[in-house]
């Protein structure tokens, strides 16, 4: 009988090799990347790893999957450092949440791409309102303790 971590394993390695005859990658271009964690079959691979060759090769079976990947580290650093401004705690969890509230949409993953240049820019505009306005308040206080 096999275990649920024997069948993600099964799963895995079927996605794995057919990402690969999808790219159209050689044989001799799979075994280097096997090799290049140690191991001389992909069967000896464990799951972490079979899913990090997997979302290499989904990259590069569809670039478009890249472009997306990078709108989304982007919001998630436009979020974090708005709530760093703000004086709130930053988890990956809450900024997620943050940007799906914003957008509408349950899963971070599920929002489009242009929602998710919406919400970068709009995230960079708060930021940068919030300094101009911290600034403005420093000066203004400055002059009004030499008026005291």
């Amino acid at each position: 009988m096999k275990t649920i971590n024997d069948k993600q394993q099964t799963w895995l390695l079927r996605r794995f090799h057919t990402l690969c005859t999808r790219i159209g990658m050689e044989d001799y271009e799979k075994r280097t990347m096997i090799e290049s964690y140690g191991v001389s079959s992909s069967r000896d691979l464990n799951c972490v790893q079979l899913d990090e060759l997997i979302k290499k090769l989904e990259i590069i079976a569809n670039p478009a999957l890249a472009d997306m990947d990078k709108w989304r580290k982007r919001v998630m650093a436009a979020i974090g450092g708005w709530m760093k401004i703000t004086g709130h705690e930053t988890n990956a969890v809450l900024i997620k949440s943050i940007a799906c509230r914003a957008t509408g949409h349950k899963s971070f993953n599920d929002i489009p791409r242009e929602r998710l240049i919406n919400v970068y820019y709009a995230f960079l505009k708060k930021q940068k309102d919030l300094s101009a306005v911290y600034q403005f308040t420093q000066e203004e206080l400055e002059i009004l303790s030499y008026l005291n």
